[in-house]
This record gives C-alpha cells, structure tokens and sequence, in this order.
C-alpha cells in the first residue's frame, strides 16, 4: 500500500493544529483520542476512517476537505504571486467560517 496519501494528509493536520495553537494533547482531548493517536495519524503511521478524521475537523473546526487541500492548488512555478497565494491560503486555511465570511466583506470592500 502506497502510504502518500496518510503521510499527505498527516501533515495537513499537523499544519491546521499548529496554526490553531493546539498541542498533540489538547487535539486529542477536544477530539476524545488520545495524544499518541494524534502523533501517529500525523506521522501517517495511522490509517485513519473518515469518522475520526471528521472528529479532528469538528474539534479544530474546520472541514474534512480541508486535510486535503494540499492537491487542490498546484504551483505555477514560484513567481512572487504565487508565493503570496500560497501564504494567503495558509492563513485562511486555518480560519472559523465566521472569520472567513468577515475576510470576504473586507475584500469585496476593498476591490470593489
């Protein structure tokens, strides 16, 4: 079995439990797994279902689909917007859909 994939999104989580300011432990606690758990599904050790993956989004509020934006935006090549679109979706990756709504109004304020 081709392990991309648990590694691909182990490192997504990672990335959004960081973001968020969380600890492997304080994940597990919010999400009811146990911080070991956490470290093995980020280290794609971990063959995690899709219930528990939704018990992670629920507990760092954010989508499932979001462990697995990392294929959705390919780079074109590493042009100064480029970067600025990948520092971009990093930020609001990571953001309360309260908080995401708030960007858009801002932006459709500012360019419109």
């Amino acid at each position: 079995m081709d392990k991309n994939v648990l590694r691909a999104v182990g490192q997504r989580l990672r990335d959004i439990r960081k973001q968020t300011g969380l600890s492997q432990e304080e994940l597990g606690e919010k999400a009811g797994f146990h911080f070991s758990y956490i470290g093995g599904v980020e280290r794609g050790e971990k063959n995690i279902s899709l219930l528990n993956l939704q018990k992670i989004a629920d507990a760092l509020e954010v989508h499932i689909y979001d462990f697995f934006q990392y294929t959705s935006y390919k780079k074109s090549g590493n042009s100064e917007k480029s970067v600025l679109i990948d520092e971009l979706t990093n930020k609001l990756i990571s953001l309360k859909t309260s908080d995401l709504k708030k960007v858009n109004l801002l932006l459709d304020e500012l360019f419109n």
